[in-house]
């Protein structure tokens, strides 16, 4: 289940023009050539220029300042107005690869098979969206698994259409690089995104995976009918980027209708989120010398924490049950 790729983007966002993205602090560009998507460090190795300004060229990409073009593998294969034979020139290359309407990339040497979500692949409808926040990789995915947030935050468009409130049992396991929670006995979310589109539920599942990906999965009687994948990375210190995949069967084309119509209201609660996210970080700043407390509903932050620091979740071990009123 983990895997050591990052999904930075959506494959329709490289075009013929090359694509800057940053991993950890890390500036690459991505651009397309005639043997697919390549990937480089985006800094030209003659005065530093962001490659990602330039152009690509017969499959290099030439960089803006002097013209200096490198091929997909980070090697020079020209410098404009030199007569002579060519110095060796090199920009480090990375591997990168394009899967389901995604592009991925990884500076690990044995990065496994990219993770795209529960749900992909024939048979799939798909909806895809980029964003970014100003806040931490745990803070974000902690977020997006928190359940109890969504009365408040999101009243009216995941929960809160209703005062009604389920007693739900959640059941919490894990593994290494892996959590998850799997919530029974609500029987659909009392919000506008469950009336209109959501049927009768069985169960539902919050996990996240390592290094950062974050995935809710609604599963009705015959399996998952909506799952929302979430690939995020730390891209500099305070800013979270990330590529949602909104997924769920296709089923004669009535996946494509249900994921047009929850799209906007998912963006809706994505900016939600992403407001009330970044007001916290700002807090955070400003109080520095104070501690966050946690309370006994954070049932994912420890887990979270645990993975993100390298170590193993304890209920890759110990297995907890809670009882929350939804």
């Amino acid at each position: 289940m983990v895997s050591k790729w990052i999904a930075v983007g959506r494959a329709s966002a490289l075009g013929r023009r090359p694509l800057p993205v940053t991993l950890d602090g890390l500036p690459m560009v991505l651009f397309r050539t005639p043997a697919g998507v390549r990937a480089l460090t985006d800094r030209c190795p003659h005065r530093s220029a962001p490659l990602s300004g330039g152009r690509v060229v017969d499959g290099d990409i030439e960089c803006p300042y002097h013209g200096w073009r490198f091929d997909g593998n980070g090697r020079c294969r020209a410098m404009p107005g030199l007569i002579g034979e060519l110095p060796r020139a090199f920009v480090p290359s990375h591997q990168v690869l394009e899967r389901d309407g995604l592009l991925f990339v990884t500076t690990a040497k044995d990065p496994g098979t990219p993770y795209v979500g529960a749900l992909s692949g024939p048979g799939t409808a798909a909806l895809r969206l980029e964003n970014r926040v100003t806040s931490t990789l745990a803070e974000v995915a902690e977020n997006i698994l928190d359940a109890t947030h969504t009365h408040f935050t999101h009243k009216g468009v995941l929960r809160g259409l209703s005062p009604r409130r389920h007693t739900v049992e959640v059941s919490v396991t894990g593994g290494d690089g892996w959590v998850e929670a799997r919530y029974v006995g609500e029987p659909r979310q009392e919000g506008l995104v469950s009336r209109l589109l959501e049927g009768e539920r069985a169960d539902s599942i919050g996990r996240f995976i390592a290094p950062g990906i974050v995935e809710l999965e609604f599963r009705g009687p015959r399996g998952p009918h909506l799952v929302t994948t979430f690939h995020l990375r730390q891209a500099e210190p305070d800013t979270v980027r990330g590529v949602a995949v909104l997924s769920g069967p296709s089923r004669l084309g009535l996946g494509y209708l249900k994921a047009a119509l929850f799209f906007p209201l998912f963006r809706l609660a994505v900016d939600q989120d992403q407001r009330i996210l970044s007001a916290a970080h700002r807090r955070r700043q400003q109080f520095a010398d104070i501690r966050q407390m946690s309370g006994p509903l954070d049932i994912m932050r420890p887990h979270i924490d645990a993975i993100l620091a390298g170590r193993r979740p304890s209920v890759a071990d110990t297995p907890a049950r809670h009882l929350i009123s939804l």
